[in-house]
């Protein structure tokens, strides 16, 4: 069907939408706006930051390179959230509704629903959803109990499908937008296509028009101290090392990662801690979701699990330095940690349990360790890290890949099972957001999850967050202690500088 009224460029788009609309297909809009002024940061403050069931995705490669992506997605006409494994969905704004499926099968039918044809030039994030599942969301995996005391209460898995998005590419030096369409065979297609772009327009609008914010505070200040409290005293953190130290003694694991979480006041606006975050410790996967009732704000060093093109990518990091001040510094350290037996015992250990998870989905003979024992620096610390690959059986699929390795061996032990079984016995409340994964589920067969780790929720006028460290036989009880704080650093660090961003 032709419409006159539009330039010869788009009636085949138009005409594709008709398509769909007598099909009952949904439909993604798109459009590329060459821009290289915008950027995401200042993109969300011109749509809102604090408006609910928003997002932001970016990220920073070894501390230093912007990755080619950044993600922005809103108004959703989809929620869906898991609550004590009972699975819920939010329809155009209404009330949720119960979902009569098992957790598990309840996520693949959400990931599903987003399913939406678009061109194979386009990036892969157009479709699918986004948002994240808590790490006890393992109990819809394994037979895991949980501790009774839930936390922060927030659900143990929350997704959006949204309906607009701004993708911006930082090569091609272009934002490109898209709006998901809803079809039906009644539909006036020449009204609702002339709605569509319209609202395409708007937000095009928004994006390329003024800043509604002043700029960041130059002043200098006081430096703010921020005061935390945990929901572990020393000396019950103390004890639950010298208990998991006689787990491993007794042969039940060679490794336990016990964590505790930490909280403080914070009133001022979550995006503006997010800003504080990235400007002081960029890392590969930076996120903000602004979800109903709480913000999740992370500066996540690693993956959890990612799927492109059936491959499969797993990519365990343990072992830890500080930068140092120069480079010959830096490379001292590095000497440090490679040589360091302690460190690379663990980090080999977690390599052969990433190994036997992509192992679980993968083709026979797939498995390959790509990268072994680099070092890769990050703008405060460096890492150990190694890199597994492997290709998706027949049959399976990227949520089968993420839910074999799910949770990570760096946030539970080895062998995970009875690891996570001592964690749920030792550790004082659900660990909630803390350790699970956080990124985009694709219908179209990708998948980028991070861990959420260096990862605050901000939650009734509170910030919490939550860190760990591996328990091993020579763990030391305090220094076990400090690691936590000091993993947990950054996003004091950040709050403590969040006002020049308000």
């Amino acid at each position: 069907m032709a419409n006159p009224q539009l330039p010869l460029a788009d009636q085949g788009k138009f005409e594709a939408f008709c398509t769909a609309c007598e099909q009952r297909q949904p439909f993604l809009l798109t459009r590329r706006v060459i821009d290289d002024l915008t950027t995401p940061v200042a993109a969300m403050l011109k749509l809102g930051p604090d408006q609910k069931n928003i997002f932001l995705l970016e990220s920073v490669k070894g501390g230093e390179t912007r990755g080619r992506y950044s993600v922005i997605g809103l108004q959703p006409d989809q929620k869906f959230k898991i609550i004590d494994g009972q699975a819920m969905l939010s329809q155009n704004g209404r009330a949720y509704e119960a979902v009569s499926r098992q957790p598990l099968d309840a996520i693949r039918d959400f990931v599903h629903s987003a399913e939406v044809e678009f061109a194979a030039n386009l990036p892969p994030m157009l479709s699918g959803v986004f948002g994240y599942l808590g790490y006890d969301a393992v109990n819809w995996i394994e037979d895991i109990p949980l501790p009774v005391a839930k936390g922060l209460d927030t659900p143990d898995a929350y997704l959006i499908r949204p309906t607009l998005m701004a993708v911006f590419d930082s090569v091609n030096q272009e934002i490109i937008l898209s709006l998901r369409l809803e079809t039906a065979p009644d539909n006036d297609c020449a009204k609702v296509w002339k709605t569509a772009n319209q609202q395409l327009d708007d937000l095009q609008a928004t994006l390329l028009g003024p800043l509604p914010t002043t700029a960041v505070s130059q002043e200098q200040k006081p430096v703010v101290t921020i005061k935390r409290t945990s929901n572990t005293t020393t000396d019950q953190f103390h004890k639950m090392v010298r208990r998991a130290k006689q787990y491993v003694l007794e042969g039940d694991v060679f490794q336990v990662v016990l964590s505790q979480r930490f909280s403080t006041p914070f009133q001022l606006p979550a995006f503006a801690l997010y800003r504080s975050l990235r400007k002081n410790n960029p890392s590969p996967f930076l996120f903000y979701l602004s979800l109903d009732d709480f913000c999740i704000v992370g500066s996540s060093p690693e993956i959890l699990v990612r799927v492109r093109e059936k491959t499969v990518t797993i990519r365990p990091i343990a072992g830890t330095r500080p930068r140092g001040k120069t480079e010959a510094e830096d490379q001292a350290l590095e000497a440090e940690l490679l040589a360091d037996e302690k460190e690379r015992a663990e980090h080999l250990m977690l390599v052969d349990l990433g190994r036997n998870d992509a192992g679980r989905i993968a083709l026979a003979g797939s498995v390959e360790v790509t990268k072994s024992f680099i070092i890769e620096r990050y703008s405060r610390v460096m890492h150990l890290v190694s890199n597994i690959e492997a290709k998706l059986a027949k049959g399976k699929t990227a949520l089968d890949a993420l839910f074999s390795g799910f949770p990570h061996g760096t946030v539970s032990g080895a062998p995970k099972i009875r690891a996570m079984q001592i964690i749920s016995e030792m550790e004082q409340d659900r660990r909630g957001i803390y350790a699970g994964a956080v990124g985009h589920f694709s219908v179209h067969g990708d998948l980028d999850t991070c861990i959420a780790l260096r990862t605050a929720v901000i939650k009734d006028g509170m910030m919490v967050v939550q860190a760990g460290g591996g328990i091993v036989l020579d763990s030391d009880e305090e220094m076990e202690r400090q690691e936590t704080l000091h993993k947990s650093q950054a996003l004091f660090d950040a709050a403590a500088e969040a006002w020049r961003f308000v």
